[in-house]
């Protein structure tokens, strides 16, 4: 699970940045701010400094690696080469620099019930609260509904994470109950496609 993110600076204070082999892997979606794309090697080291950072992990609902990088790479290799049919990864790339600024994915896909879980995570602290977020999350939705045909997309956030709430609800999530797991409480939170079309149509006629 991965979640939008807050708070102050932490110990990583910066990401290895990339911007031209970003752009060798070609983005699947574009939007007004990101565009997304399968993960990659080049990934390993920004992936590395977030999932070692103690509040992003908290922010995550889970614990930082404890582990080098020297031993996360081959770990991050595997996890590139096993493919799954209920869930796919993406890596979240600013447009202008062809930075990769976070990750997200879809999980859980249940192809009968036509629904599948959501999360992200923007990694990169510089590019919090610019509306990044909620253009990925809007960007994964729809190719969740488009590519996948769903009737339904769901996500939980910390319930503590009033920031995460509202980017989500700017995507067109809404509140469906709280959940209850070990140390954490959950917010629950869902679209669906009737609801994902109606904002479809506002966006088309706007233009």
């Amino acid at each position: 699970m991965w979640k939008f993110l807050t708070g102050p600076f932490s110990r990583w204070l910066t990401t290895r940045i990339e911007p031209m082999a970003a752009r060798t892997k070609p983005l699947l979606v574009t939007g007004e701010r990101v565009g997304l794309r399968d993960k990659a090697e080049m990934d390993a080291w920004n992936d590395y400094l977030w999932r070692s950072d103690d509040e992003l992990a908290e922010l995550d609902a889970t614990y930082p690696l404890k582990m080098t990088y020297e031993q996360y790479a081959p770990i991050h290799k595997d996890d590139l080469n096993y493919i799954s049919r209920r869930s796919h990864r993406f890596a979240i790339v600013e447009l202008s620099e062809g930075k990769h600024i976070g990750n997200c994915m879809y999980y859980d896909l249940d192809r009968r019930a036509k629904e599948a879980e959501l999360g992200i995570m923007i990694g990169d602290r510089a590019y919090w609260n610019g509306g990044y977020g909620t253009d990925a999350v809007k960007l994964l939705t729809s190719w969740m509904f488009n590519q996948l045909e769903l009737n339904r997309v769901y996500l939980k956030t910390l319930d503590w994470n009033v920031r995460a709430q509202r980017a989500f609800g700017k995507a067109g999530f809404t509140q469906t109950g709280f959940r209850e797991q070990g140390r954490y409480r959950f917010m629950l939170m869902d679209i669906r496609r009737d609801a994902w079309e109606q904002m479809q149509a506002v966006a088309d006629n706007a233009d």
